[in-house]
């Protein structure tokens, strides 16, 4: 058997050696990568928090600069790029007071209270004819008044039958039975605390300024029993969000009071379900944030459904009678709080978004139908996003950086995101509901957590009609005046025409016929 050289061993050696320098080289270049990574992450996170803390919560995108290879978003405006830009002259003309506009006041709404005041001249104007009369209206307030309604129901007795008994009058049907609350006094209530966030403890205050006492109890009861007798409203309005075919989702926290959680509230949640051709809005209260909320809800749902990209929403993919629906302005804000990882990427995104917008707010404008919606994407938003998916997939970037995380965020719900562009009935995003959720999350900030879970619903029923009002441009103290003293004898079968939009069908179809 040969020896071996020494030179041969010592090469072996130094080149063993070297691979170990090299493997370990590459292990520390990973880990510098991972932690520059990391780093960026903590410095994004720190930036975040601060910007929520102190920064504006406005998202609003104007680039400093169009980018050469960019199409303009309005070519009429200026000229193609091909060519050359032509001297043009600028005359600044100043305008004088007398080319300002005279504002023109409104006159006041004709359904207010007159209180006609008569001004006459100083003198005897006896001999004179009275040719006019200068009309001059302000507005004044009242603050809201109580009333005390006295109802006095005769007694009577038949002489003749004395052992008959007394003969007396019934009192009208009531929503609380031997309650001293009037259907309008039960609405102010309702719409001071879930619209105007007005909590009870603070209503209570206003009660004792005009010599009502209240306690906090009392209160609390009124609305749980006008909630109780509300929810076959909420029932109704729920099968027709359900049968409407396109719903939009969204979810909020809300605090509760726990028996068994004992010095913290628990973190419950509304569901959030907007049908956005019906305008009819239901939210729904549930412990947790897992996907069992949406799946009971969702159970006998067939149609469109619009979500961000939380992952409870991830199994309706699978559901043969539903399609999934993404929500652009969920994946634009990504990429607006990666500006600061890489503003140059995260920019160029916003701009191809901005122009999705666009074509998007066009087409509201024009009062688009879904035919024409369809036709319009396809030609303009579906050549800007197949550009756009290219070039993010060419421009990944590090998974955990902000910017790997945003455009992950994106590429991994692609084919929810563009969807609507094959379905002209579907929005560009969600913000229709999350626009809903705004009464809870200011609702927070003032009574700041619900009594107990059963509370909690009985809000989700409340604010469910409410909001449905405000979608219907409906006076919410108006209609909850009416449909509480509607509802004693009000047929069950026929509840449904209470909900607000049937009930302002019913009372303009009323008002024609009187007139």
């Amino acid at each position: 058997m040969p020896a071996t050289h020494p030179k041969d061993a010592s090469s072996a050696a130094l080149l063993a050696q070297n691979n170990a320098l090299r493997q370990e080289n590459e292990d520390q270049r990973v880990a510098l990568e991972t932690l520059r990574a990391k780093h960026a992450k903590l410095v994004f996170e720190l930036k975040e928090l601060k910007r929520l803390l102190y920064g504006t919560k406005s998202e609003r995108f104007e680039p400093d600069s169009t980018p050469s290879n960019q199409l303009e978003l309005f070519p009429d405006q200026a000229p193609p790029v091909e060519e050359p830009l032509k001297a043009t002259t600028v005359t600044v003309t100043q305008k004088t007071s007398a080319s300002k506009r005279t504002p023109v006041r409104q006159p006041l709404p004709p359904h207010l209270p007159r209180e006609v005041i008569t001004i006459e001249p100083e003198g005897d104007m006896s001999s004179f004819k009275k040719i006019g009369v200068e009309v001059t209206e302000t507005l004044d307030y009242v603050p809201g008044r109580l009333r005390v309604i006295r109802r006095e129901r005769p007694k009577y007795v038949d002489p003749s039958k004395e052992d008959d008994g007394v003969v007396l009058a019934a009192l009208p049907a009531r929503l609380i039975d031997k309650g001293i609350p009037e259907p309008g006094l039960l609405a102010h209530v309702m719409i001071e605390k879930y619209l105007d966030h007005m909590p009870l403890y603070r209503q209570r205050e206003r009660f004792l300024r005009e010599g009502i006492v209240l306690p906090k109890s009392t209160l609390g009861d009124w609305i749980a029993q006008t909630a109780w007798h509300l929810t076959p409203l909420y029932d109704a309005l729920k099968q027709e969000a359900l049968e409407s075919g396109y719903l939009q989702v969204d979810e909020t926290t809300i605090p509760v009071l726990d028996k068994k959680k004992k010095g913290k509230t628990h973190r419950g949640y509304y569901w959030v379900y907007l049908a956005p051709e019906k305008h009819v809005v239901v939210m729904e209260y549930r412990k947790g944030r897992d996907r069992d909320g949406p799946v009971a809800f969702l159970e006998s749902f067939a149609g469109a459904l619009q979500t961000d990209g939380y992952a409870a929403y991830d199994g309706f993919d699978a559901v043969p009678a539903i399609t999934t629906y993404g929500c652009w302005a969920h994946a634009r804000r990504h990429f607006y709080n990666a500006r600061d990882n890489d503003v140059e990427r995260a920019t160029h995104v916003l701009e191809q978004i901005k122009q999705l917008y666009a074509i998007e707010r066009q087409l509201r404008e024009k009062d688009a139908s879904a035919t024409h919606r369809v036709q319009v994407r396809q030609k303009e938003s579906v050549p800007i996003l197949e550009a756009l998916k290219t070039w993010l997939e060419a421009n990944m970037g590090l998974p955990k950086s902000p910017w790997g995380q945003a455009v992950g965020y994106t590429l991994t719900r692609w084919k929810r995101l563009v969807g609507y562009t094959d379905a002209g009935r579907i929005e560009l995003d969600n913000n229709l509901v999350e626009n809903s959720i705004r009464p809870i999350a200011l609702g927070r900030k003032n009574y700041l957590f619900a009594g107990s879970h059963a509370a909690a619903q009985r809000a989700a029923v409340i604010y469910s009609l409410l909001s449905t009002c405000k979608q219907h441009g409906v006076n919410p103290q108006v209609w909850l005046t009416d449909v509480l003293s509607r509802i004693p004898t009000h047929p069950m079968k026929q509840v449904s025409a209470l909900l607000p939009h049937h009930w302002k069908t019913l009372r303009e179809d009323a008002s024609a016929k009187a007139a």
